[in-house]
């Protein structure tokens, strides 16, 4: 339980935090395409791990029903999770269906436009990461609950998903005025609900492996509508090319190789 509660902390805290002191010692808006390639490798390593990994142990503890059900559980999971976020951050000038750059994506435009309300905006903006930390958690610990390798798979694939997203929501913060340690600390401990997820992962792990198909192929779920839903779409509208499409395949054939190991 011990290594499975750090994992989630690795997952979370270390690689959330570390995409924020890169922020702070870069001391300037990370590359968009770096942030946006290194996202859609994520991204192509995730499917594979939930297609070939999640979804293929779910299969073999219940069945192909039981592991739908839990991915489409996921999805609407997600959903919802995904439209608090919008309800919290959303100003008239927001477009709530694309976002044209990286920082647009994380809700930057509120904390630039106006310096006075930038604690308020960085406060909402590390609660939407918060709230997406959870079921990534989840899939951590039910994954890791049932075969500890899956697990530390899980941690690395989220990790990578994390590194950029703590940048691109410290880098905001930075220019706003806040000082670089309160960013790092804010932003590090925004993925500790992975920690909360991981919890909860393995307590349902516990129960059935009715339980644990149904969490990894929720979580599994969970992470298709991240990556099909919001990363692909935004690196192609950002990159403005096909750059982001081949590294999500190469994320795809690497990920594919790692789970097969």
């Amino acid at each position: 339980m011990i290594q499975i509660i750090l994992l989630s902390a690795t997952a979370g805290i270390f690689a959330t935090g570390l995409g924020a002191l890169i922020s702070a010692i870069l001391l300037k808006r990370p590359s968009e395409n770096m942030s946006c390639w290194l996202l859609s490798f994520a991204a192509g390593v995730m499917t594979s791990v939930v297609c070939f990994g999640l979804v293929m142990e779910s299969i073999e503890l219940a069945s192909v029903m039981v592991t739908v059900y839990g991915l489409i559980l996921g999805v609407i999971v997600i959903m919802i999770l995904n439209r608090i976020v919008d309800k919290i951050t959303h100003t008239k000038e927001d477009d709530p269906k694309i976002h044209h750059t990286f920082a647009e994506r994380y809700h930057e435009k509120q904390a630039i436009q106006n310096p006075s309300k930038m604690l308020r905006a960085g406060v909402l903006i590390l609660i939407a990461l918060a709230l997406h930390n959870i079921p990534e958690g989840i899939a951590i610990g039910a994954g890791g609950s049932y075969d500890f390798e899956l697990g530390a798979l899980l941690t690395i694939v989220i990790a990578l998903h994390n590194i950029p997203e703590g940048m691109a929501i410290a880098a905001p913060l930075l220019a706003g005025g806040i000082t670089k340690w309160k960013v790092i600390l804010l932003t590090t401990l925004s993925g500790s609900t992975t920690i909360l997820g991981g919890l909860l992962g393995i307590l349902i792990g516990n129960i059935s492996d009715f339980a644990v198909a149904m969490s990894l192929s929720a979580a599994g779920g969970a992470m298709l509508y991240v990556v099909f839903g919001e990363i692909i779409p935004q690196s192609i509208v950002m990159t403005k090319n096909r750059t982001a499409t081949i590294v999500t395949l190469f994320g795809i054939i690497v990920g594919l190789i790692v789970t097969q190991i």
